[in-house]
């Protein structure tokens, strides 16, 4: 699966290619109070997300949302690290 990353992580291309373990950990608004699904995800980074547009670290492709979180959450707060 893959992600995006945000200029802050992506470090002018450095983590393209890394990959990361992707945790839902909670809300991000009142529409779905708990869209976390359990588990976790891992996604490569192959792709910048830049600013202002990307407001979060890790942009997840549709799969790998779906796969930690409710789709209809729209954004989740996360926990990752670099495996």
């Amino acid at each position: 699966m893959i992600a995006a990353a945000s200029d802050a992580l992506y470090a002018n291309g450095a983590a393209c290619g890394q990959m990361y373990k992707i945790t839902c950990t909670g809300a991000t608004n009142q529409g779905v109070p708990q869209p976390c699904k359990g588990g976790s995800v891992t996604v490569k980074i192959v792709d910048r997300c830049p600013s202002p547009g990307c407001q979060a670290t890790i942009d997840l492709s549709q799969e790998a949302f779906t796969a930690i979180a409710d789709p209809n959450a729209g954004k989740i707060q996360i926990d990752y690290t670099k495996v």
